[in-house]
């Protein structure tokens, strides 16, 4: 027992230092609240409205997942690190347990609770066969930029036709 003293000394030190630094915070600091101070900061930007009061429920989910990838790497360490302890039956419920984290984690993309974003329309097939048609060559598809207003005289190369004569 006596080979711990110093860790239960180091202990108790920090557990009384902490202790003792909050309370000489609240007896010295100053407390002088206002409505600047109290209201939330994010980059000086002022909250024009409040924030929601619930997420939503997909932020959850993929919390959700990246919890369970940690829960399937602590799970799987071990094994690698003792493969002949477990043997067989770790070899089992490592294959068990990836394939039902494999199949919730397919569902979960193909709900499409990894997607954030926008909502994605998909076009028609008429429209993807209008735009490969063989109808469409390089005039009708690259659009010219900066040449809105400018004199038919000037060339592609940049020269004006009548000083060029």
């Amino acid at each position: 027992m006596g080979q711990y003293l110093p860790l239960v000394v180091l202990m108790a030190l920090a557990i009384a230092f902490g202790g003792l630094s909050f309370v000489a915070s609240r007896l010295l600091a100053p407390n002088r609240p206002s409505a600047a101070k109290e209201a939330p900061y994010e980059c000086g930007i002022v909250p024009s409205r409040e924030p929601p009061d619930r997420f939503p429920v997909s932020f959850y989910v993929v919390a959700m997942l990246f919890i369970m990838f940690d829960i399937e790497i602590i799970f799987i360490y071990p094994y690698a690190v003792q493969r002949g302890v477990v043997g067989e039956f770790g070899f089992w419920a490592i294959t068990v347990f990836s394939v039902i984290f494999f199949l919730t984690f397919v569902y979960e993309v193909a709900r499409g609770g990894l997607e954030w974003g926008p909502l994605h329309r998909y076009r028609s097939l008429e429209q993807d066969a209008a735009m490969v048609s063989a109808a469409r060559d390089s005039s009708s598809t690259i659009r010219r930029v900066g040449l809105e207003g400018r004199d038919d005289r000037v060339t592609a190369g940049g020269a004006n036709t009548e000083e060029a004569a």
